[in-house]
């Protein structure tokens, strides 16, 4: 009756956490992902190989955290970082598509935003993160603001949530 009322919120059950339900659903598809990660530093590679037989879905992930390696590693255009800067949605999602073709995954995600607590503008406050999802034939990224007081930590871990959180829903 609950889990009925809650649709889609619920995500799994017992010991589930959001990594687990999505190397599940993987699995379950026979897919592949890989990561681009700036200001998550890898966070979310280290949750997905946290579980047994990741390998089956996981095939690598990229820490692009200066501008140098986002352009060489992940082929993010050089234009597209002076236009926007590394924290937009272009960058998002370039660095989603740069890792999905590096690594010849069905999926990827990526992560570039202003874990702080220095770094943020007015234009671009601490806490203001980008999203960006690629699958086949599809590119996309959102923006989140996940709170310009909140600590560094809990900035990435709201990141590296929402992440997964959208690959979930992307999976369904």
């Amino acid at each position: 009756m609950i889990r009925a009322r809650l649709g889609t919120s619920v995500f799994g059950r017992d010991d589930d956490t959001l990594a687990s339900v999505v190397g599940r659903r993987l699995c379950e598809l026979g897919a592949t992902l890989s990561t681009a990660e700036s200001c998550t530093g890898g966070l979310i590679g280290t949750q997905l190989t946290d579980l047994p037989g990741s390998s089956a879905y996981y095939l690598g992930g990229a820490v692009t955290y200066c501008d140098e390696a986002k352009t060489k590693l992940l082929g993010v255009p050089r234009e597209v970082l002076d236009t926007h800067g590394a924290v937009s949605e272009p960058v998002a999602r370039a660095m989603a598509e740069g890792a999905r073709n590096v690594f010849e995954t069905d999926y990827a995600v990526s992560v570039t935003g202003i874990a702080g607590p220095g770094g943020g503008s007015d234009e671009k406050p601490v806490g203001l993160v980008y999203i960006g999802l690629a699958a086949v034939g599809e590119a996309s990224a959102r923006r989140f603001r996940f709170g310009a007081d909140a600590p560094r930590a809990i900035i990435r871990e709201r990141a590296v949530l929402s992440a997964l959180s959208l690959l979930r829903a992307a999976l369904a």
